[in-house]
């Protein structure tokens, strides 16, 4: 019977997983755990869930809370949302918050920590492989520092594994999550009247449904193995498939023209965007999944086209066809 704490439970994923361990029955107790506190519930069946709040970056606090509760278990979610706005704040929150986890899990003597980590730790990088397998380095993007922050947090798992062995690890590298609620810097690319595409670059998405997400989340903290996984529906979809499917023409630009617009733009303070996130749009690491099928034994319900269909279907004014 496990008893689980979620980091960023209040979250639009960590709400899903809590619903989903909520309903298991190797579960005895799910902790939601975030700075945005929410009244205590009574769970499902036989579990009692609870809300608390806490800070990632204190980590006295996140001590406290695994004692208190007794947590054998962490899934650790919270990061920022919507990077690109305040980097400081975003290593304290993604780095820091990171560190101040493990090091409570492993002072408090919590057995398994599941992360969300992304597929943006391997980099985006003009000699990616078509399909990236869970052998392939991480590399990340000191330019973009959301890519940077999954790198240096998976270092730091890396070190935990050979120096706490007694603590199990299960690693998600994550594609891009599609649901009812999302709405981030990813959907703003289809929100237009036309749809971006970088000269020579057809820049391939795999997504996930949310539902798929956390259920795979559920697994890695109860019943399944350690290890570090992919998590994407099979296949992918190209940015003119995209443009296709929501009957908008191509906007295509070249790299350099780019370049030149998002440097000006943040210099008159137009835009948030600087030129790098141009690495970001032409060169898109593309997950592979079969180790998460064959290995973890989870294979998601959607493929990444039937992903981008539902997401269709939860938002009606995004498309034209």
């Amino acid at each position: 019977m496990r008893r689980v704490l979620i980091t960023g439970g209040s979250g639009f994923l960590g709400s899903h997983v809590a619903g989903m361990l909520a309903a298991r029955e190797d579960v005895e107790l799910v902790v939601s755990a975030d700075l945005r506190e929410e009244p205590e519930r009574e769970g499902i069946r036989s579990v009692r869930m609870y809300s608390v709040r806490m800070d990632v970056t204190d980590a006295e606090n996140i001590a406290r809370v695994l004692g208190e509760y007794r947590i054998d278990t962490v899934v650790h979610l919270a990061a920022i949302v919507n990077p690109g706005a305040d980097v400081d704040l975003e290593y304290r929150v993604d780095v820091t918050g990171t560190a101040n986890v493990l090091a409570a899990c492993v002072g408090t003597g919590v057995v398994r920590i599941v992360v969300s980590s992304s597929g943006a730790a391997y980099g985006y990088h003009p000699d990616n492989p078509e399909w990236i397998d869970e052998t392939q380095p991480l590399r990340g993007n000191d330019v973009f520092p959301y890519s940077r922050h999954k790198r240096l947090v998976e270092e730091m798992l890396a070190e935990h594994r050979r120096t706490h062995p007694e603590l199990e690890q299960v690693i998600f590298r994550i594609g891009t999550i599609l649901g009812p609620d999302v709405r981030n810097q990813i959907t703003a690319l289809w929100d237009g009247r036309r749809i971006l595409r970088i000269t020579g670059s057809d820049s391939p998405f795999v997504f996930a449904w949310v539902d798929d997400v956390a259920a795979a989340f559920a697994r890695a903290a109860t019943d399944g193995p350690p290890g570090i996984y992919n998590v994407a529906g099979d296949g992918s979809l190209t940015v003119p498939q995209i443009a296709a499917r929501l009957g908008k023409p191509l906007l295509t630009i070249p790299a350099w023209a780019l370049v030149v617009a998002l440097s000006v733009g943040r210099m008159l303070r137009l835009t948030p965007h600087g030129p790098e996130k141009v690495v970001f749009l032409r060169y898109r690491p593309v997950l592979a999944n079969g180790r998460l099928k064959t290995e973890f034994g989870f294979t998601p319900s959607r493929t990444s086209a039937e992903a981008f269909e539902e997401y269709l279907t939860t938002h009606p004014g995004v498309g034209r066809a």
